[in-house]
């Protein structure tokens, strides 16, 4: 946290900035101001502030000033009436306009409950919308982060998730009646959150850290194997996740591709993730191109299993030829530069 301490030297981010603000607070005050929070903003601001320690009055002084110098000019319309706004925004902006802002700042008073079901499990959420009408499940669903929303609709049964989709497409508008509806049944959700169990991936989350250790990985992984090579095994298989070949520079997929059969490919990418297909497709010389294309037509539906199998194989070539250091494999995504 050298950066922050020398405000001279660096330009804080607004996070860091937030996080400055939020520790000067003291607890109760910043607790009020983290439940306006969505999930994404509440991870970010709370990972800054977990990793602060240390810091010079010089960094708090500059971070309260700019708040204080950016509430000023937003504090002419702090408090403002929603007659006062729908007024000045009718004649700034038109009619249709200013209510589109209108129904964006007045139209939110749902969301701070539905921020609290942002943190239980997908499947959750969708158990306690399924025997709603589709239109209800739609407008539930728009209240959503996409990437929770995305995943209640997987979680959904797969009969109606096109409904529900069309059903979200066509909202402009939500009337009072259906708003009432949907707190009774957000009420509902929170009133049963005690029957939620809290679900966490241990095992991805060990893969994920493993990946992004920057020691020995292979000490660590045989550490972890003396106390239990099963778990080890699985630990590994997401490490070396059939996916993270998408993420490969063009050099790595060149030499992955030169070691793995046609044949092989075709099988492994029977499914896969479009992102992963273009990434060894693009890769392949145009003539072999052309002859994977012609065998994925020519081999059909493959069973899972024997998918899954073909993948694990190609995942063990990766493996040996990032170990001997004939490629740099990338485990997790992470930022570029030219």
């Amino acid at each position: 946290m050298d950066a922050i301490n020398n405000p001279a030297e660096t330009v804080m981010t607004p996070v860091e900035q937030a996080a400055i603000v939020l520790l000067s607070m003291g607890e109760e005050p910043a607790a009020n101001v983290l439940r306006c929070l969505g999930r994404e903003e509440l991870l970010a601001v709370t990972q800054v502030m977990s990793r602060m320690s240390g810091i010079k009055v010089d960094t708090v002084k500059v971070s309260i000033q700019k708040f204080f110098d950016e509430y000023r000019e937003q504090s002419g319309v702090h408090g403002a009436s929603r007659s006062f706004l729908q007024r000045s925004l009718d004649l700034a902006l038109g009619g249709d306009i200013a209510n589109s802002v209108l129904n964006s700042i007045y139209g939110d008073e749902i969301r701070p409950k539905m921020a609290r079901l942002q943190w239980v499990s997908p499947q959750w959420l969708a158990d306690r919308i399924s025997h709603e009408h589709v239109r209800m499940q739609a407008v539930f669903l728009a209240f959503l982060p996409p990437n929770l929303a995305g995943q209640v609709i997987e979680a959904l049964p797969v009969a109606t998730q096109d409904h529900v989709l069309v059903g979200i497409a066509r909202l402009k508008e939500v009337d009072r009646e259906l708003l009432l509806e949907l707190e009774e049944l957000v009420n509902r959700c929170l009133d049963n959150l005690h029957t939620q169990s809290t679900e966490v991936a241990g095992m991805q989350q060990t893969a994920d850290i493993i990946n992004r250790y920057s020691g020995n990985k292979q000490q660590m992984i045989e550490l972890l194997r003396a106390h239990d090579a099963d778990l080890v095994a699985e630990i590994e298989s997401r490490m070396y996740d059939f996916f993270i070949l998408s993420r490969q520079t063009e050099t790595a997929l060149m030499r992955i591709v030169e070691d793995v059969q046609l044949e092989q490919w075709a099988i492994a990418l029977k499914g896969a993730e479009p992102e992963v297909r273009q990434a060894i497709t693009q890769t392949m010389p145009r003539r072999q191109a052309q002859s994977f294309e012609d065998m994925m037509r020519r081999s059909g539906p493959v069973p899972l299993s024997r998918v899954e199998e073909v993948r694990k194989e190609i995942m063990a070539i990766v493996r040996e030829l990032a170990s001997t250091g004939e490629i740099d494999l990338q485990l997790f995504p992470e930022a570029v530069v030219e």
